[in-house]
């Protein structure tokens, strides 16, 4: 049974090291002290992540290991994916941004023109120019659509996002064929998280105006419950108190 638990090495258990925000040459370091291996199994590309730091890890920091077990690893890339572009023209608005999001592309701002087509890609974009099919274009792409306007100068009734995050508030816009304007943040906003959980409480044009396809609506973000028109402030307060 010793000599079993020597060759097993019985209880000799070894820590994960944490290799997050770890560049190649660092993890490697690490790795070889603590005597495992490691892999790289795949590499994504991040924008907010230093270029070649390490993403995530399998098995995760402080895992127990035995001695020369490979940890898989997952880095960011130093040059971001590129995917061939779609042809979204010709095709309904809502059509062409479920293409553009399976694609991992996004859908910028929203030009009308005179057509008989109602909404109706004319055009596809990418920084003012446009864009042919196949072209290689950097994952996560902002993609401006030109549409048809029907021959009308039709104006539709502004909606109100009050209350909504960013994020809704954008989709709520696209919705509505509308773009978004000037983004302005209080002094309440202060970090990244607060910007995420911020909610509009002011807007213009207001809600319920009458306003043309394609115009800009500007929002303003608070993270104070209190300057939401309508919020229910009371759980805040008692929680002040």
């Amino acid at each position: 049974f010793t000599g079993l638990r020597i060759y097993t090495r019985h209880n000799q258990a070894i820590a994960v090291p944490d290799f997050y925000g770890m560049t190649l040459t660092e993890a490697k370091k690490a790795a070889l002290e603590k005597k495992i291996g490691i892999e790289i199994i795949d590499s994504v590309y991040v924008t907010n992540a230093k270029k070649g730091a390490i993403l995530d890890q399998n098995p995760p920091p402080d895992f127990k290991v035995k001695k020369n077990r490979t940890i898989f690893l997952t880095i960011n890339a130093v040059n971001p994916e590129r995917i061939k572009m779609p042809n979204v023209t010709g095709i309904s608005l809502r059509e062409a941004r479920a293409v553009l999001e399976s694609r991992g592309l996004v859908v910028g701002r929203l030009m009308y023109q005179p057509d008989i087509a109602m909404n109706y890609v004319l055009k596809q974009l990418v920084r003012g120019k446009d864009i042919d099919e196949g072209t290689l274009i950097v994952k996560g792409s902002k993609v401006d659509l030109v549409l048809g306007n029907g021959l009308s100068d039709k104006t539709i009734t502004t909606p109100s996002l009050i209350g909504l995050r960013l994020y809704d508030a954008e989709k709520q816009l696209l919705e509505y064929y509308l773009n978004q304007g000037a983004i302005i943040f209080d002094n309440t906003v202060l970090t990244a998280q607060d910007s995420m959980n911020a909610k509009v409480f002011k807007q213009r044009p207001d809600a319920k105006a009458g306003i043309h396809l394609g115009a800009p609506i500007d929002i303003w973000l608070t993270v104070a419950a209190s300057k939401i028109p309508g919020a229910d402030t009371t759980a805040t307060n008692e929680e002040d108190q």
